[in-house]
């Protein structure tokens, strides 16, 4: 299984970036991805993550209303979109799957396998 996340860059504060999970070698429609950031200093938390059909979705309070994950299971492919960046939101950015939906943000402990990360730096 591989999962390759891009997309992270530099953005001034208010800006937008989306971030992209491109996965292999698993049946992608089964599962259940999560996006998960870690800063330095910090534990990995969890962003948000969404059901493998698509319809269920769940965000962690300081991103909720600001990004907003999808996903398109005919391209093997989950998104991010950030909106309103603020700098609190720099951060190395993850994603990570796993079969099982659980309602509550997954725990990075939860997930099975794991992307490369992907840098956001908000800064002006």
């Amino acid at each position: 299984v591989q999962l390759q996340a891009s997309g992270g860059g530099l953005v001034q504060p208010g800006g937008s970036l989306r971030l992209s999970c491109a996965a292999s070698g698993l049946t992608f429609g089964n599962y259940v991805i999560a996006w998960f950031r870690q800063a330095p200093g910090t534990e990995r938390e969890g962003v948000s993550c969404i059901s493998d059909n698509g319809f269920r979705k769940l965000y962690s309070d300081s991103v909720k209303g600001r990004f907003t994950i999808s996903r398109d299971n005919r391209k093997n492919t989950a998104y991010l979109q950030m909106n309103s960046l603020k700098p609190a939101d720099t951060a190395v950015y993850y994603c990570a799957t796993r079969r099982i939906w659980w309602p509550s943000l997954p725990s990075a402990r939860d997930m099975d396998y794991w992307g490369n990360g992907t840098q956001v730096t908000v800064s002006s």
